[in-house]
C-alpha cells in the first residue's frame, strides 16, 4: 500500500478523535440520543464536534483525489506528498477549530483543500 493509501487510512480515524475531544469536554453523555446531546454542547466540546463534522466532509473528495491520482498514473511521490499534507493539515484544522483560532484554522483548511485540488490536477 502506497503512503497516499495509509494517509486516507489514517485520515478515516480523525473523525473519531475530535468526537472523542467532544465527548470528553461535555457532560452527562446519552448514548441512545448522541446527535442531540453533541448539539447541545458549548466551548471546547461544541468546536470539537463542528471538527468531526467537518473531518467527516473533507474525506470524501480527498479519497476521489487520492484514488484517482492513483489510476491515472501521477508520480508516486507527488501523490504522497499532497496526501501527506493533507493529513497534516487536517491534523492541525482540527487542533485550530479546538483551540478556538479561526483564522489559523480557514488558511490551514486553504491548505488542505489546495492539496486535494492539486490531486486531481497531477
Amino acid at each position: 500500500m502506497t503512503f497516499a493509501y495509509w494517509c486516507l487510512v489514517f485520515t478515516i480515524f480523525l473523525p473519531l478523535i475530535w468526537v472523542g475531544v467532544a465527548k470528553v469536554n461535555g457532560s452527562g453523555y446519552d448514548n441512545s440520543k448522541p446527535r442531540e446531546w453533541l448539539a447541545k454542547l458549548d466551548g471546547v466540546g461544541q468546536r470539537a464536534n463542528w471538527a468531526q463534522q467537518n473531518a467527516y466532509e473533507a474525506f470524501p473528495p480527498f479519497a476521489a483525489a487520492v484514488i484517482i491520482a492513483h489510476l491515472t498514473g501521477a508520480p508516486q511521490l507527488t501523490v504522497d506528498v499532497l496526501a501527506g499534507v493533507f493529513l497534516a493539515a487536517r491534523i492541525a484544522h482540527g487542533i485550530m477549530y479546538i483551540l478556538d483560532k479561526p483564522t489559523f484554522r480557514s488558511l490551514i483548511w486553504l491548505v488542505g483543500f489546495g492539496c486535494t485540488i492539486a490531486l486531481f490536477m497531477v
